[in-house]
């Protein structure tokens, strides 16, 4: 089974964002989008690629 939430920890370690930073952006109302269960935080791993691909700089000088 695939696992398709990761925990805030979960986050950090596979797009390099700092906890938190995580946490500031959820209490700005900016960054990915999350779940919140009670206490715990989750993040959608494909809201995650979204965020990043979305928050993707394009350098002007680039070349293929």
């Amino acid at each position: 089974m695939t696992q398709k939430y990761l925990t805030p920890e979960e986050v950090s370690l596979v797009y390099n964002i700092p906890v938190n930073t995580l946490s500031q952006w959820r209490v700005q109302g900016i960054g990915p989008c999350y779940y919140k269960l009670g206490a715990a935080v989750r993040y959608k791993i494909t809201d995650m690629d979204e965020f990043m691909e979305t928050n993707r700089m394009v350098c002007v000088n680039h070349r293929k």
